[in-house]
């Protein structure tokens, strides 16, 4: 194998595990905004859980973050809460920090 096609090999493998990382980190974002959410909805045990997995899922029903903030923000204005879009914005970055820091630590 010559040096270029090892290195082609090795950016390839480089790309596959940050597209795995960014999926997992995006994910357990949403999971711990869906968690924070429930809170705020009076959900607690395994009703928040459920409720975090539906965040979860919103996730892929379109690319970008919109999607999740548009299911969040009626959730939370169904229940009598209503919410700010730049606030859950700024939370689910938030989130995001969080998210990345636990994969880091390997929790």
């Amino acid at each position: 194998m010559t040096a270029f096609d090892e290195r082609k090999d090795a950016f390839e493998k480089k790309f596959a595990h940050d597209e795995e990382l960014r999926f997992k980190a995006t994910a357990r974002r949403n999971k711990l905004f869906g968690l924070w959410v429930a809170a705020q909805l009076g959900k607690t045990g395994a009703d928040a859980e459920e409720y975090a997995k539906s965040v979860v899922l919103a996730d892929f029903e379109e690319a970008g973050d919109a999607d999740v903030i548009r299911k969040v923000r009626a959730d939370l204005e169904a229940a009598g809460k209503p919410a700010d879009e730049a606030e859950l914005t700024r939370k689910l970055s938030e989130q995001m920090a969080r998210a990345v820091d636990e994969i880091k630590a390997g929790l």
